[in-house]
């Protein structure tokens, strides 16, 4: 984080995307039944060479911004090849990055994106998270595209799923592969009925439609506990790990092992 306030934006995306500093972080994610690393998530990330570590309110456009398409371009990129160093320091680790609904709605892109998807055997896929409010306000065109790109070994998963989730119920064919809870209703689940009923009516919707389900923003044993019970697939959360460069990342998994198991019992 800067350790002063950073303009807004700090850096406009072109001289960002000239100068190579923005980078990609990568932050673990958890398979609850087997409490092993699942795949993690790309968190875009700006070096700026006076605030330092910037993250992205600072500097991302308005969706509208003409360089907004540049930005996805480049995480699309360097994902994929941040994926081939993984492969050569640790093997194969399942990736997601996020992109807005505007871009996959440009034929021309979705069409160079799964073209860059590697053709490796180890690769398993690329998940495109999107924000749950662009599907909602989006759905024919979000069911379209996920239909379309799965056939390229890439699936969609609905991020910051909510209040508004029964607008996803009763879809025909359900074309999402996974949902990501919104961390207000993890974030302290452990101790609050309502919040678990959000958070089971999702993780009965997700499992019904065959999609997997993430509770993101755990950050305590208590709300890990609570996830476990309702039936979460994984989780994801800074009491897992933090985000971090692709480097420090790939050394974190080579490590994961010799930390402390999380332990499931109450009054741990």
């Amino acid at each position: 984080m800067p350790l002063e306030p950073a303009p807004s934006p700090a850096v406009d995306v072109p001289e960002a995307l000239k100068a190579s500093s923005l980078e990609l972080w990568y932050q673990q994610k958890l398979h609850l039944r087997t409490l092993v690393p699942s795949g993690a998530e790309a968190l875009i990330r700006m070096r700026h060479p006076a605030w330092g570590v910037v993250p992205p309110a600072y500097f991302i456009p308005d969706e509208s911004d003409p360089h907004f398409h540049a930005l996805s371009e480049f995480v699309i990129a360097r994902a994929i090849a941040d994926w081939r160093y993984l492969l050569g320091q640790i093997g194969p680790v399942d990736l997601s990055i996020n992109l807005p609904i505007s871009f996959l709605a440009d034929d021309a892109a979705v069409r160079e994106l799964c073209y860059r998807i590697p053709d490796h055997a180890a690769f398993a896929g690329l998940l495109i998270e999107i924000d749950s409010a662009e599907v909602i306000d989006n759905l024919d065109l979000a069911i379209d595209v996920a239909r379309r790109v799965r056939l390229h070994n890439i699936g969609i998963s609905i991020d910051n799923v909510g209040a508004k989730w029964p607008s996803l119920l009763g879809l025909p064919n359900f074309p999402f592969v996974q949902l990501k809870v919104d961390h207000q209703y993890v974030t302290g689940c452990a101790d609050q009925r309502l919040k678990q009923t959000v958070c089971r009516r999702i993780v009965e919707l997700a499992h019904d439609s065959g999609a997997q389900v993430i509770a993101q923003g755990g950050e305590t044993r208590a709300d890990f506990l609570a996830a476990h019970e309702m039936d979460f697939d994984q989780v994801q959360g800074y009491l897992f790990g933090k985000p971090m460069g692709v480097k420090k990342f790939a050394r974190s998994r080579t490590h994961f092992s010799e930390k402390e198991p999380i332990v499931l019992r109450h009054g741990a």
